[in-house]
């Protein structure tokens, strides 16, 4: 009789915890649903889809706290740097900078698109890429304007190259911090295994750009000419700011290459140099705070709620432990599932959470398959599937989700459907070659 009472709870534990799966996974894909067909804002939607988890039981009050505040670094991060574009953009540097940049190239639009794309990239490899999107997002909406083109090939070529640089080093994404600190590998080794790709998938996406935009993009000859007989120091217009945020923005900058020495923290160098800013240049908080993007913030806000919800389901580590099974004493096999299987995880619920959540799934794969081949690899696969699965959807990096945000303040409408049209195709083609790449080193 006691054996058949414990057979009846059990068995009413398991179905209540598949009725909360069930409820879990109705909300989550509700959500992207109705992103996808923009029948709410995403903001909302991600807010609604977490509240929901919370009121119905899948996460607690202190759980939704928690996925908040484990991510806190990349609100507080956000914050300092939307501040601190902020005040730059006041100075008009960056209206010099889109005109130095088209002359140089001499108004051609395809050229301009690379130019712009390598110096993303670049920026991306050693700092942070949504820093880096901060910066160059007002600077191609600007010039495309100018040019009388349509920014959104300029938008999307920049978000996809901020992806790929990030992935070129240690410092260059905030997965790649969780996976440098989780596999035990070094800036240098991140150099040498990860920078090649980057380097090959930036040709792979120029070449897209061409042949999916650049070649069909005419700027006739007058506009042309109109940007190069522009003015650039017009563009000036509060130079004692522009010294006062050039020093500033040069010891975050510094900040953050060094932050692996001085330990200080990626948020609180931004904080840091994001209030110092806005004292020295002596403005109120009203007039800062009204230009944050709020609506950025509390998308991320409720998607790091809903992925809670999703942990708390174990849906994640049933599909690890699926993989574990499957894979079992196939190294190759293995390596290129953590690839691809990443890459698909951090297009819905974001690359840093796929990273910190796979992570996890590696340090029990890799002991099984140590003596088989060099268990560096799975880390490596990790580094491409999240980076570079990032460029898949508009959810896929926070690089991704504030470009977007940048892009609706000026005109330039990015819906989920247009950039994954897009990304996939550079997702995809580049996910191969590191693919390839790793059969070829070390397979």
């Amino acid at each position: 009789m006691f054996k058949l009472s414990v057979l009846g709870e059990r068995i009413k534990m398991r179905r209540k915890i598949m009725m909360y799966m069930l409820i879990g996974l109705i909300v989550f894909f509700t959500v992207f649903y109705l992103m996808i067909t923009e029948k709410i804002p995403g903001p909302w939607a991600t807010m609604i889809g977490g509240l929901i988890m919370a009121l119905i039981g899948i996460i607690n009050e202190e759980d939704a706290l928690t996925a908040i505040s484990e991510r806190l670094e990349i609100l507080f991060l956000l914050i300092g740097m939307m501040i601190i574009v902020l005040l730059v953009s006041e100075t008009g540097v960056f209206q010099w900078f889109a005109i130095k940049v088209a002359q140089l190239v001499r108004g051609e639009p395809f050229r301009l698109i690379v130019l712009l794309a390598i110096v993303t990239a670049l920026c991306s490899a050693f700092l942070d890429n949504v820093t880096t999107i901060l910066l160059m997002a007002p600077v191609s909406i600007l010039l495309a304007k100018q040019l009388k083109l349509d920014p959104f090939p300029f938008i999307i070529t920049e978000v996809m190259s901020a992806n790929i640089g990030g992935l070129a080093t240690l410092i260059g994404d905030p997965t790649q911090l969780i996976i440098g600190a989780e596999g035990n590998l070094g800036f240098n080794e991140f150099l040498f295994n990860t920078a090649p790709v980057a380097v090959l998938s930036m040709v792979l996406l120029i070449v897209n750009v061409y042949f999916i935009y650049g070649r069909h993009m005419v700027v006739s000859n007058e506009l042309k000419a109109r940007i190069m007989e522009l003015d650039s120091s017009r563009s000036l217009k509060d130079p004692k700011l522009l010294k006062q945020a050039a020093v500033i923005f040069s010891l975050v900058l510094i900040g953050f290459v060094l932050n692996n020495f001085i330990n200080k923290g990626l948020a609180i160098i931004s904080l840091s140099g994001a209030i110092f800013l806005v004292v020295i240049a002596k403005r109120k908080p009203k007039e800062i705070f009204e230009n944050v993007e709020w609506e950025t913030l509390f998308f991320f806000i409720g998607l790091f709620m809903m992925i809670k919800g999703i942990e708390n389901l174990n849906i994640i580590n049933i599909i690890g432990d699926k993989l574990i099974k499957i894979t079992s004493g196939k190294f190759d096999l293995a390596v290129i599932a953590v690839t691809w299987l990443s890459a698909g995880f951090t297009s819905i619920i974001g690359n840093v959470a796929n990273a910190a959540t796979v992570s996890k799934i590696l340090g029990v794969m890799v002991p099984t398959f140590d003596k088989i081949g060099d268990p560096k690899a799975f880390w490596w696969a990790l580094s491409f599937g999240s980076c570079l699965g990032g460029n898949i959807t508009m959810l896929g990096s926070a690089t991704n989700v504030v470009a977007v945000g940048a892009a609706a303040k000026a005109g330039c409408k990015i819906d989920f459907l247009k950039f994954f049209k897009f990304g996939g195709l550079i997702a995809f083609q580049t996910l191969l070659l590191a693919t390839v790449y790793l059969y070829v080193r070390y397979m």
